[in-house]
């Protein structure tokens, strides 16, 4: 599929022209990463969708956290192949990628995080978030104590539940829609 491609299996293109300030954020996206998301371009047929979806991606994301931004990828990651969402299994296997500096670990993440050589930490906490995927109606304390043990705090803990529950509706939409990533992300952070 090329960049030009509908990004989705819906026929909703995106407003032309993009408000002004839609307009920036897409330049400047395409400026700090070479293209804009596909994910975007699948929201802009409607500039309120668009603004929800993309301020509770930062807030879920971006925002201060004692999360690291590879632990949040990590966990989508892990919730996604869980889902076998194909656009967040693309785009943030590459963001996994490139944040680790580990294109071993960005495929391990994809395939089966177990393999992966992680901390005591990063285990608990995406066992924590397949657990959400899974099956979230059996999350007890001892899961939450499990996560306290190996140095998650109570907040900690909240974004660890919200980055899962955040990519577990992202995927069911990206998969309902067939939403394609784009190209560029097969080959970046190799």
């Amino acid at each position: 599929m090329s960049e030009n491609d509908q990004v989705t299996a819906l026929n909703l293109p995106p407003l032309s022209p993009l408000p002004e300030k839609t307009q920036k954020y897409f330049d400047i996206c395409q400026e700090k990463l070479g293209m804009v998301p596909n994910v975007l371009v699948a929201h802009a047929f409607n500039i309120d969708k668009l603004n929800a979806f993309t301020a509770l991606y930062n807030e879920t994301m971006l925002a201060d956290s004692g999360l690291s931004k590879l632990e949040r990828e990590m966990i989508a990651v892990v919730v996604s192949s869980v889902n076998k969402c194909f656009y967040c299994l693309t785009a943030h296997g590459q963001a996994v990628r490139e944040l680790s500096g580990d294109p071993i670990l960005g495929e391990m993440l994809v395939m089966n995080y177990r393999v992966a050589d992680l901390s005591a930490r990063q285990r608990a906490m995406l066992d924590f978030a397949e657990k959400i995927t899974i099956e979230s109606h059996r999350i007890e304390e001892s899961d939450r104590a499990d996560l306290r043990s190996v140095g998650f705090s109570d907040q900690d803990i909240w974004d660890i539940a919200n980055v899962a529950a955040f990519f577990n509706m992202s995927n069911r939409v990206a998969s309902a829609i067939d939403m394609r990533p784009n190209d560029a992300y097969h080959a970046q952070s190799r």
